[in-house]
């Protein structure tokens, strides 16, 4: 972290990239667990086809802000709007039927299924035939699955991870773990991606994967993006912009050159006074 705030390098692709309008917008949110306020009035939006990072010390209410996003928690206070529309209070399944996915933190597949079957499973949202016709596996339903599979498919091949289509999950190593979490998330055709920690855990050469690839699906497939990361060096290089939480409350907001100046961003991840 030192190194990142102690060698500032411009971000040319935020300076040159422009966005659509407001695609979400978090407005005045608290979530509290007990008497510990794990979110405190935090406000910030998402603009159509950016890499928005969120970034914080541990405990910061990162991860707690991307399970009030896709429904898993509900605010105390505040709101959210998507697409326009102030959202009620809904589950994770109805926020991904809005085009909302994410992955997690802690990887969250089906150890025993083949890396197909689990980004298969990143369809579910988008099947329209019931699960009596999917049992019957015959006719509508038999060319379904085909048009799914098409499409799972090409999200393999997009990941570079065909040799590993028919391998169960639990069998691979933790870098391809993720790019497989990262394929289901994709199958659903996300308006709006969710990456908690995508590069958690990963050596140096899988985290430049990692980064290529989250890339080329901002770039390729326009989707918008908005990641949790502790690796600075990887935040300053590819979000096009960054908001900064600490103890539940937004300190910072800004391009990645204004947020690696601010002075509360510093003391908050090194800890030193500034009179």
């Amino acid at each position: 972290m030192t190194a990142a705030m102690d060698e500032p390098q411009s971000n040319a692709a935020a300076d040159e990239r422009t966005f659509g309008g407001v695609l979400l917008s978090v407005d005045d949110i608290s979530l509290s667990f007990g008497g510990v306020r794990a979110l405190d009035s935090v406000s910030f939006d998402i603009r159509e086809g950016e890499i928005r990072a969120i970034i914080g010390p541990n405990g910061a209410g990162k991860s707690s802000m991307l399970n009030v996003i896709n429904g898993f928690y509900h605010p105390n206070e505040g709101s959210i709007t998507y697409k326009g529309t102030k959202r009620p209070e809904m589950r994770p399944d109805q926020s991904a039927k809005q085009g909302i996915a994410r992955t997690f933190q802690n990887i969250a597949l089906f150890r025993g299924m083949t890396t197909l079957d689990n980004i298969m499973t990143g369809r579910n949202t988008k099947m329209r035939r019931n699960f009596l016709w999917q049992a019957l596996h015959w006719g509508p339903a038999k060319q379904e699955e085909l048009e799914h599979r098409a499409i799972v498919e090409g999200v393999i091949d997009f990941l570079e991870i065909q040799a590993i289509r028919k391998t169960p999950v639990g069998r691979l190593p933790y870098g391809l773990q993720k790019r497989v979490e990262l394929g289901r998330a994709l199958a659903a055709e996300p308006d709006l991606l969710l990456l908690d920690e995508p590069m958690a855990g990963m050596n140096s050469e899988e985290k430049e994967d990692m980064c290529r690839f989250i890339l080329d699906v901002n770039d390729e497939f326009g989707t918008t993006i908005a990641l949790i990361e502790h690796d600075m060096g990887v935040v300053m290089d590819i979000s096009d912009r960054v908001v900064v939480l600490d103890y539940g409350r937004k300190i910072a907001d800004g391009t990645p050159d204004e947020v690696r100046a601010n002075q509360e961003v510093i003391d908050a991840y090194l800890g030193v006074s500034h009179d």
